[in-house]
């Protein structure tokens, strides 16, 4: 592979210097979500991240459930995808369209698109 990257061995303690994203074992093993694309998956696995930032901001609906701020264009931006392809792995986690893991609500008034409540799986 002439003209490829090169990357060195990571030594002793070097390999614990990354943090990582955490997709639940359930997407992968559990046999409902098998139709689930690798795409949606790892989705999942990025707005679970952004729980963090929830609870340290506080954001519960009026029923106490957490939320997330999560737009199209950041989505997009984290999986290097077009707008189609998002709304594609969207609609597949979408209580609507899809599976049930979200529910999307729109708020207007110049605040973020998406607003996406997690369910238990």
């Amino acid at each position: 592979m002439d003209g490829g990257l090169k990357f060195d061995y990571y030594y002793g303690a070097e390999a614990e210097q990354f943090s990582f994203y955490r997709v639940p074992r359930l997407l992968i093993k559990d046999r409902r979500f098998k139709g689930l694309s690798s795409d949606a998956k790892l989705l999942y696995g990025l707005m679970l991240d952004r729980m963090a930032l929830s609870m340290k901001n506080g954001w519960f609906d009026d029923e106490n459930r957490a939320y997330i701020h999560y737009t199209v264009e950041n989505i997009m931006e984290d999986l290097g995808c077009a707008r189609a392809t998002c709304a594609k792995v969207l609609a597949e986690l979408d209580s609507k369209k899809g599976i049930g893991l979200i529910e999307k609500k729109r708020q207007g008034l110049g605040k973020p698109d998406i607003m996406m409540w997690y369910k238990k799986s």
